[in-house]
């Protein structure tokens, strides 16, 4: 057994969250967690909404609320989403609570006492109608290296390069269009140079990574510069240095915070169960048995793969400068960055701010979690950008959740039910009832192994063949013919049953609820496939009570064949997904046109 963290990047609560961002962090993320508990590894999936920086101030602004009540509603918002997805978050909170600024500040000292953040004068962006700092990412023009004419000015997302805003060609305000004014700014930057060895080192141990995620990564230690940590704001932690924290328009940047959101809420999490120091069994650097994965869209990679692991090698004392551990001790750095691609939609880039967009909470008022998160699984940006369109989602939902897997439920259940009225008992064994049964055994550590190598893709594929092999059993033998041999019959059920359980138990980190409904119609009692749940709780230092997702993940399925129960009663059963109308097809892209 190892202690897997599952480090799931923070969506970010300006706004509703739509299908393209959970399939980069959520559903794969979830996909990984539950398999790992059902393989018997103790899992902490972490998480929570990030909720400072200027987005929130600018959308706040707009709707005319503070810039508090707007990540309360978004919050709450984003929570609800998640959880109707079914995502099992040992704890999803926020990056307002005090135990996240207590943590997010106890870094920044240390990292500044360890001699890696350095204070210059730098030239900041305002906007020159409003005296308002820009933030480098509300700053867009031409790339100066690959003229791209919408770099951003913290990041080309064209050729992955970091950027400076003053850099680009002919900038311009993505709030309101004017040309930014460059002032002279006292900042903090992380001193990245000096880590610089220290990354490279530990980036050449990570030789099992996706291979374009290493290659970005290595990339960005090329031309590796100082980085600004503080930001002239008002919304945000304050810099926790003396004639800095009481400095009303100074805080901590953003992404620095952000990304200690995983130290915290594995904090919080410990803190509110009863072994406030069981965090460590995580994130202590001497945990044998420790890993930690981390999961995002591409975006996210130089955060993740260059600022965080910094961060925690100037809080260990790592880098050139020596140093000490803080209090929390040497941290782990990840063991993966497993970063997903770009999901487009009908061959466009989500986004919101364009409407080019589907919500979450949108689709599934109309249709199934699980015939999200098949779609995501099977034919989502795993390793490359992948195109949402309304007409393949209705094909993957028709041909191979109903067609396929729903179809021989319905089908194995039904005959079961009506020829015995529970499960019936095994007799002899032909050749072609051993094949299938070994099969469906063997794909237990096929596709275990690839999950736990993050090929989903090829995984959900696996056990969608057991079940296609399962569906040519069920054709060739053809049970409904038989009509003198009950003994035969039955075994040919039994058969067709037990390949239907373990069919289930593959399936179950992609399709929870519907391996909840498929357990009971098999006659299973009890949680199969747990699900999280939303609890309001109060604020461990004193501030603001708030929702987290949470829930009991001990209960549930094992990684494992297990032989079904003869005499089981079986009820005949209801169709576990529903078949869609291909004239969803056209009403979905004129809703979107209209």
């Amino acid at each position: 057994m190892s202690h897997v963290l599952a480090a799931v990047a923070w969506p970010y609560a300006n706004g509703p969250r739509h299908i393209g961002h959970v399939s980069g962090f959520g559903v794969p993320s979830d996909v990984f967690s539950r398999y790992m508990r059902m393989a018997g590894h103790d899992v902490l999936m972490i998480s929570g909404t990030d909720e400072h920086g200027t987005p929130i101030l600018v959308q706040a602004e707009k709707e005319g609320v503070p810039p508090r009540e707007l990540a309360d509603r978004y919050n709450r918002l984003i929570v609800e989403d998640l959880a109707a997805l079914g995502l099992s978050y040992d704890l999803f909170t926020r990056t307002t609570t005090r135990n996240h600024y207590a943590v997010a500040q106890e870094l920044f000292r240390t990292v500044h006492d360890n001699g890696y953040l350095i204070e210059q004068t730098t030239r900041g962006a305002v906007s020159p109608s409003t005296g308002r700092t820009l933030p480098d990412r509300y700053i867009e023009g031409e790339c100066p290296i690959c003229h791209y004419p919408s770099a951003r000015g913290d990041q080309c997302d064209n050729c992955g390069n970091q950027l400076d805003p003053e850099e680009l060609i002919n900038p311009r305000s993505r709030i309101n269009g004017e040309t930014p004014v460059f002032v002279e700014t006292e900042h903090f930057f992380l001193d990245l140079p000096a880590l610089a060895d220290a990354l490279r080192e530990w980036l050449a141990t990570r030789t099992d990574w996706r291979p374009n995620v290493l290659k970005f990564s290595l990339n960005l230690l090329e031309d590796i510069k100082p980085r600004a940590m503080t930001r002239d704001i008002d919304w945000g932690i304050p810099v926790p240095l003396p004639g800095w924290v009481d400095n009303p328009n100074k805080r901590l940047y953003v992404w620095f915070d952000a990304v200690i959101g995983y130290l915290s809420a594995a904090i919080e999490w410990a803190r509110r169960s009863d072994d406030p120091s069981a965090w460590k069994r995580w994130w202590s650097a001497d945990s044998a048995d420790a890993r930690q994965y981390y999961f995002m869209g591409k975006d996210n990679i130089t955060f993740h793969s260059q600022i965080w692991p910094a961060e925690l090698l100037a809080y260990n004392g790592e880098g050139s400068r020596g140093g000490q551990p803080g209090g929390y001790g040497t941290l782990a750095l990840p063991t993966e960055v497993v970063s997903s691609e770009f999901l487009t939609m009908e061959g466009r880039k989500f986004s919101s701010s364009r409407s080019v967009v589907i919500y979450v909470r949108d689709f599934l008022s109309r249709y199934d979690a699980d015939a999200l998160r098949y779609f995501v699984a099977v034919a989502g940006p795993e390793t490359t950008d992948t195109d949402f369109t309304w007409a393949e989602f209705l094909r993957r939902n028709n041909d191979e959740l109903v067609a396929g897997w729903g179809n021989l439920v319905n089908r194995s259940i039904s005959m079961a039910a009506k020829n015995f009225g529970a499960i019936p008992p095994l007799g002899d064994l032909t050749e072609a009832d051993e094949t299938l049964l070994r099969n469906a055994r063997e794909a237990f550590g096929t596709v275990g192994r690839l999950i736990e190598r993050h090929r989903q893709k090829q995984a959900i594929t696996e056990a969608m063949r057991v079940v296609g092999e399962a569906n040519k059993y069920l054709s060739d033998q053809a049970p409904w013919k038989i009509k003198d041999d009950p003994k035969r019959l039955g075994t040919i059920l039994h058969v067709a049953l037990q390949v239907v359980s373990d069919a289930n138990t593959l399936l179950t980190p992609f399709l929870p609820h519907s391996a909840q409904k498929i357990h009971e119609l098999l006659g299973g009692t009890g949680v199969h496939a747990p699900l999280p749940s939303i609890v309001e709780v109060e604020d461990l230092d004193g501030g603001p009570g708030y929702p987290v997702l949470t829930g009991d993940y001990t209960v549930g399925a094992r990684w494992e064949s297990v032989p079904l129960e003869v005499g089981r009663a079986l009820a005949p059963p209801k169709p576990v997904f529903k078949k869609l109308d291909p004239s969803i097809v056209d009403e979905e892209l004129a809703r979107e046109a209209g």
